[in-house]
């Protein structure tokens, strides 16, 4: 076997055509958000097989599906599970939260790894004060069904909110809520303190971006080399919008008498396509807000006011959704194509594979390196 080739040559062969197969890892504890407002997408097993070859085990989605949730059974993908705008008020209603506990989470535990639901999604973006209203009462009836199933130690529950929320967003340290919504984010607040689960926010310095090109520097919101700005109260260096808007969360809680309470970014990342007046939405941006976004993220960095805190981020998305509705930016915001093709290189490798096309063809690689792996024991043990 392999008469003309040293072992050291053997070696040397296997490791190339490994290194240059479709099955690169990410694995930077990276958490992704997987929307499926499209009627392109792969089947969730293909998905499943994708994220498996990442090695991505943090997923959110935005409802329950039972056969995504089916298909990556017995991984070891952590879920937050999506509960819709839509069912918030039946969710106030002891009964109607149990049933859908019953018929949409239990089903699938332990089996699936389902750690969270977030009860709501930018509820306050909304001028629903309604929504506004069963929001709390829907997260509390929700965890209390939990807690009488004995669920709550293996689910928490959360909600997920846009920075709307802020009527001061700088400097940082200045943070602050919006007036209006006070009443009802103090008692979330106290809530959240209460079952010791997190506050999410979606942060999008894309959209300071877009709104204001001139104003904004382009590298500061990109995580590029640039002079930063500095907090003129607490004299903190920011190199990077996003910080700025995490901490500027910070505060905006710490001003309502809150200091345990773990602020996380349940959504943030940079289009690669928009309509004429959404500038700066292009690939080459793209590319380079998600890489250096998976940088900070494998560096485990905590803001300037939270330097011990590991900045915890999913990445909005994992596919482009060509049923989203709103500008052209909606619907590009994905890592990957339907088909699987990536629609940008990250730039840092090792991080995402560059030719997985399809589950099919990252199975072909596996089997021949596979193969080529038992070809290279067996020599060296005739040798």
């Amino acid at each position: 076997m392999f008469p003309f080739l040293s072992a050291t040559i053997v070696i040397h062969f296997f490791f190339i055509l490994v290194l240059d197969s479709p099955v690169q890892i990410l694995g930077l504890g990276v958490g992704i958000n997987y929307g499926q407002i499209a009627n392109n997408l792969p089947s969730p097993s293909r998905v499943s097989y994708l994220l498996s070859s990442l090695n991505i085990s943090r997923v959110k989605l935005y409802d329950a599906d039972p056969n995504v949730l089916v298909a990556f059974s017995n991984t070891n993908v952590d879920f937050i599970i999506g509960l819709g705008n839509e069912y918030l008020q039946n969710m106030t209603d002891p009964i109607k939260a149990q049933n859908w506990v019953l018929q949409r989470i239990k089903p699938h535990l332990p089996q699936t790894r389902i750690t969270s639901i977030t009860v709501g999604n930018e509820v306050f973006k909304t001028n629903d004060h309604q929504l506004w209203s069963n929001l709390l009462p829907a997260m509390q009836t929700v965890y209390n069904t939990l807690v009488g199933l004995g669920l709550d130690k293996q689910v928490t529950v959360t909600s997920a909110h846009s920075l709307d929320i802020l009527g001061v967003s700088y400097p940082p340290s200045a943070g602050a809520f919006r007036q209006d919504l006070g009443e009802y984010l103090h008692a979330i607040l106290n809530f959240h303190a209460q079952i010791k689960s997190p506050f999410l926010i979606n942060a999008y310095p894309y959209f300071a971006y877009k709104d204001k090109p001139n104003e904004v520097p382009i590298n500061y919101v990109l995580f590029q080399p640039n002079q930063g700005s500095v907090d003129p109260i607490t004299n903190l260096k920011y190199d990077n919008m996003l910080y700025a808007q995490v901490d500027a969360v910070y505060s905006a809680i710490k001003a309502m008498e809150h200091t345990d309470i773990e602020v996380r970014v349940s959504e943030t990342g940079w289009p690669s396509r928009g309509d004429e007046n959404e500038v700066g939405a292009t690939p080459e941006n793209a590319g380079l807000y998600n890489g250096n976004l998976l940088k900070i993220i494998e560096e485990k960095q905590g803001t300037p006011a939270k330097p011990n805190v590991p900045i915890d981020i999913y990445v909005f998305a994992l596919f482009n959704e060509n049923l989203k509705e709103g500008p052209t930016s909606e619907r590009n915001y994905g890592l990957y194509y339907p088909d699987g093709t990536p629609v940008y290189n990250i730039g840092v490798q090792g991080y995402l594979p560059g030719l997985v096309y399809s589950s099919a063809s990252t199975k072909n690689a596996l089997s021949v390196s596979s193969t080529l792996l038992i070809l290279v024991i067996a020599y060296l043990i005739s040798a």
